[in-house]
């Protein structure tokens, strides 16, 4: 098979569920550690594998949250959220919507108008000078209750950042469900935000029928075990609702046995709309580019295939209309480039 890796390098992409904290490098979590000797995260990069091999969801929550305490200055913000964008240019990601968790911050002391100026000041520092676009989509951390509903849904529409599109809930599934959730959604799609929250990925099928109808969602976080309903398959197909779909995230975590069990082709095959994700990636030892080579093996894709996918997401996005055919056509230029210098 044709090495696929030197063209998925440079496929222009976008990535729709990759999380804020959850992207920081080993080198900037060392750092930030170093700068916090109260945190049991390690100081040096290289220890950070170690760290971050997990043994369940709930352990994954666990080192999460340990990086989230690194996090505690709008200064810390901006290094971060601008680091994550310059390790996205080096992908050719184009695109990519950020979730972002504010409550975790604010209730860590970082002043919530700091907060917003940071990740303002790191989405238009990246795209001006990395020409990355940065999007937002706030996320409720569901382990922290109504509380954290109630603040993030106020931080989202009274100080409504520039670039915040979407609206999102993330942690553990299990005994947080979907539709004590509703109120907090209802604002946030009344005032124009998309509804993305995670649903189905460590919980079954009826997880996801809620996030579709208790919280009108747009797009689903992860969704794996969808194909264990066909019914929900036909609908998902049916009304174009997206899947973002994390391989190396779910084996990770537990939520999948084995990389070659992993439900994405089942998806495909019933038509549904599948986007690839990185999630968490230095935590899961992956990227965006890795991703989409697990994608090509599991799928058994090409090179066009692989901008077919590519494609998806940029279809499945909340980037503007001229937005989207730019990106496309920016794919498909370069597909059709490659392929002329490779006689393929």
């Amino acid at each position: 098979m044709t090495d696929l890796h030197p063209f998925i390098a440079g496929l222009p992409k976008a990535e729709l569920h990759v999380h804020h904290v959850g992207s920081a490098s080993p080198r900037i979590v060392a750092e930030l550690a170093a700068h916090h000797p109260d945190s049991k995260v390690p100081t040096a990069p290289e220890a950070l594998a170690d760290y971050f091999s997990f043994t369940d969801f709930g352990h994954f929550i666990e080192v999460y949250l340990s990086v989230v305490d690194l996090i505690r200055t709008p200064e810390d913000v901006r290094l971060l959220t601008f680091e994550i964008a310059r390790d996205m240019a080096r992908q050719n990601i184009r695109y990519a919507e950020l979730t972002v968790t504010p409550f975790s911050s604010t209730r860590r002391g970082i002043p919530e108008q700091g907060f917003m100026e940071a990740i303002e000041d790191a989405r238009k520092a990246a795209e001006a000078e990395l020409g990355v676009i940065l999007r937002w989509c706030f996320d409720i951390p569901g382990e922290a209750g109504l509380e954290a509903a109630e603040e993030t849904t106020r931080l989202a529409v009274d100080l409504r950042p520039e670039g915040l599109v979407s609206f999102g809930l993330g942690g553990p599934e299990i005994g947080v469900d979907r539709p004590q959730f509703k109120p907090y959604f209802d604002r946030a799609i009344a005032e124009g935000l998309h509804s993305v929250p995670h649903a189905g990925e460590t919980t079954g099928p009826q997880t996801v029928w809620d996030a579709l109808t208790a919280l009108r969602a747009e797009r689903i976080g992860h969704g794996t075990s969808s194909v264990r309903d066909p019914k929900l398959l036909e609908h998902l197909a049916e009304h174009r609702i997206a899947l973002e779909v994390c391989p190396t995230s779910n084996i990770a975590t537990r939520a999948v046995a084995d990389i070659e069990q992993h439900p994405v082709r089942e998806m495909v095959e019933a038509g549904v709309l599948v986007t690839i994700n990185s999630d968490d990636p230095p935590m899961f030892g992956t990227d965006l580019n890795n991703e989409y080579g697990v994608a090509a093996r599991l799928l058994g894709l090409d090179e066009r295939g692989l901008a077919a996918l590519a494609k998806n997401a940029v279809e499945a996005s909340f980037l503007d209309p001229a937005g989207k055919r730019t990106l496309s056509d920016e794919i498909d230029t370069y597909t059709t480039n490659w392929l002329g210098r490779t006689g393929r």
